[in-house]
């Protein structure tokens, strides 16, 4: 346990971040894992229009430092792609 005041404070903190970081990692994880299952199902008109919500979350998570910038731009770029790939299969 924290002894000083200030460690005790910064164990709130690091609480608090901690739990609003899971939060943000899984609202975008489950989003992901959605747009993949209509990918799945060969709904691709349903996949699209969750795109924007998938970059909203994704662009949170990077903003607030949940994850890295550059990991959210890898996972939009891949889940247009595969968006974009299973279109052309139709």
């Amino acid at each position: 346990m924290p002894n000083t005041k200030s460690a005790i404070k910064a164990l709130r903190q690091s609480v608090k971040r901690r739990s609003k970081n899971i939060s943000r990692k899984t609202a975008y994880r489950d989003a992901l894992k959605e747009v993949k299952k209509l990918i799945a199902s060969a709904n691709i008109a349903e996949a699209e229009k969750l795109v924007p919500q998938i970059y909203k979350k994704l662009d949170k998570a990077a903003k607030t430092m949940a994850i890295k910038k550059n990991k959210a731009s890898r996972l939009k770029s891949r889940i247009v792609k595969a968006i974009k790939r299973s279109a052309v299969k139709q």
